[in-house]
């Protein structure tokens, strides 16, 4: 006798994928299900989740933590010509329980960007794993080229692309100190959720400080394929760069 055996979980399309058993109006589910990643028209058991929806659950969730505890693939940030530093971070346990040191670095690692990086460009673009790794391996090759020719097809000077490890959102403003650079980007892995752990934020900061609030800071969000593709976000970020080259302001100051 064959035993019946559970569909591969990971093929299903849940974007069209509707789970209800015999629903009133099938076609208004999957109208609502191309509409938002949300977990809708997934029917139940009972008072539970039916088995299929519940296992697809735990496999996004499993998903969400690897991207997290996992590292970026560093021949990606090699091939496009990246420097690579390290926050005060020791390891992976450090970064998730001491965002405080995420944000830093050494002395050593800031001379060493200072020596090593031009001083004084137009556009300063930084890499950092953050709470996504996954989302630099992937995203990066597809986003920086983009960004490379779009700024230098706008005359602005580029300097030396660097690659944070154990990198918070703030270390774009130690770096923008030490280079003395007129915007500064740093394109970070975002905190994963059920509907990706491939996300990505470019944020962005005209004459980035640390002594200024986190409202100098302009942000473009869900940069993954299934959100903004990432061509299409570098543009985005290409014409952001522009305004606040203009206006000589960034975040809740740039008036779009």
């Amino acid at each position: 006798m064959e035993q019946e055996m559970v569909r591969d979980i990971s093929a299903l399309d849940l974007s069209t994928y509707v789970a209800v058993d015999d629903p009133k109006d099938k076609t208004a589910c999957e109208v609502i299900k191309k509409k938002t990643a949300a977990r809708v028209c997934v029917g139940k058991a009972g008072s539970r989740l039916k088995t299929e929806s519940y296992l697809r659950f735990r496999a996004d969730h499993a998903i969400a933590q690897d991207a997290v505890w996992s590292y970026v693939d560093e021949s990606v940030v090699d091939e496009l010509g990246f420097m690579k530093v390290q926050t005060l971070c020791k390891d992976k346990d450090e970064y998730i329980t001491r965002p405080d040191l995420g944000r830093k670095f050494s002395e050593e690692t800031l001379e060493k960007i200072k020596e090593a990086c031009p001083h004084h460009v137009d556009v300063q673009i930084i890499a950092g794993d953050g709470l996504s790794s996954p989302a630099i391996t992937v995203n990066l090759p597809d986003i920086y080229p983009m960004l490379e020719d779009g700024l230098k097809a706008k005359g602005y000077t580029l300097g030396s692309p660097i690659f944070v490890k154990y990198a918070r959102v703030a270390t774009m403003d130690q770096i923008s100190e030490a280079l003395d650079a007129k915007v500064t980007i740093i394109l970070i892995g975002e905190r994963p959720g059920l509907a990706t752990g491939e996300s990505m934020s470019a944020y962005m900061a005209y004459e980035s400080s640390t002594k200024k609030n986190e409202s100098q800071r302009t942000v473009v969000s869900n940069i993954h394929k299934k959100g903004m593709p990432p061509v299409e976000a570098g543009a985005q970020i290409v014409e952001l760069v522009g305004k606040m080259m203009e206006a000589k302001a960034s975040g809740i100051d740039l008036h779009l």
